[in-house]
């Protein structure tokens, strides 16, 4: 039970650092000093991507869900839901590299509004 709800949780960290990886740059547009975590979150995603790695999240996860017995068909709401965003079956290299180009344009068009914002003074 508690490898269940600890490996809960470590998914749910995944999704919310997902999340801060896409869309974190537009704090930065508020407050620059977001910029100093988005903009190493933003590289290590756009890494992991474009590298093919595997995410130290998604071994501790696993490691979790070993731990807890997982691999039967009784799963929780959070695994059930929220599992296939974050390890979407068509998850092949190609799409990796698109993700990757994804978060790299999305974080180049967010600061370069940071900027632009800076540069006007405002």
């Amino acid at each position: 039970m508690v490898y269940t709800l600890l490996g809960d949780f470590v998914l749910l960290l995944h999704l919310a650092f997902i999340i801060f990886v896409i869309f974190g740059g537009f704090l930065a547009i508020k407050n620059v000093k977001w910029a100093w975590l988005h903009v190493p979150a933003a590289v290590w995603g756009g890494l992991v991507e474009f590298a093919g790695w595997i995410c130290p999240l998604t071994h501790l996860e696993n490691w979790l869900r070993f731990r807890a017995g997982a691999g039967t068909y009784q799963e929780s709401f959070i695994v059930h839901y929220l599992l296939p965003l974050i390890y979407p079956t068509e998850l092949t290299r190609d799409v990796q590299i698109i993700l990757g180009a994804g978060v790299v344009l999305i974080s180049l068009l967010i600061y370069s509004l940071v900027l632009y914002k800076r540069a006007r003074g405002s």
